[in-house]
């Protein structure tokens, strides 16, 4: 994940020269945006990752597999950032871009999902300190609740690829509140 978080920084070019640099600065805000965005969103995943890999005595084959379907998706997002910045920009192929940006999201969610699953809901006894079912549902659910707005996100981007960006900023916020999205116990 470290990887990934530094590749997004590749996205942001140094400004052209035609024109002054406050201008050409300006110019390149969607990499920006797309920048923070990512930034944080791989962020909050590294972090909630460390926490529910910590959970674990040990990890079994089924959680390992999963591990790297989840890192496979993190690993790609750099990729979504700097397609969806060129295109942003570019002012046309912008919605494809955005739709392949929220569908990479979306891969990921649902393969946090299903490694949280996995750890909290199915292979429990891995656990390092017993939780009840209760504790493990509410953790698993408040990871679960992240698909559909990123399903939301993917299909806006038919309609405006600004509002997949703005929803994966919102929803990257809500990840980043231990109390209302994130995974801590």
């Amino acid at each position: 994940m470290a990887v990934a978080i530094t590749l997004l920084v590749l996205n942001i070019a140094i400004p052209g020269t035609r024109h002054p640099l406050p201008h050409e600065l300006g110019q390149q805000w969607p990499a920006y945006a797309a920048y923070t965005v990512s930034f944080i969103t791989i962020g909050i995943i590294w972090i909630n990752h460390h926490i529910s890999l910590g959970r674990l005595a040990r990890p079994d084959h089924s959680i390992l597999m999963l591990n790297l379907l989840l890192l496979m998706t993190v690993v790609v997002i750099p990729f979504g950032t700097s397609l969806l910045a060129h295109y942003l920009r570019a002012g046309q192929g912008e919605h494809l871009a955005a739709g392949i940006y929220g569908g990479i999201l979306l891969a990921m969610a649902v393969a946090f999902t299903a490694l949280n699953a996995q750890i909290l809901l199915r292979r429990p006894e891995l656990l390092t300190t017993p939780l009840a079912p209760e504790v493990r549902r509410r953790i698993f659910l408040r990871s679960f609740s992240g698909v559909f707005p990123y399903v939301v996100a993917t299909a806006l981007a038919v309609v405006s690829p600004y509002a997949t960006l703005g929803l994966s900023a919102a929803l990257a916020a809500f990840y980043a509140l231990p109390f209302a999205g994130g995974i801590l116990e």
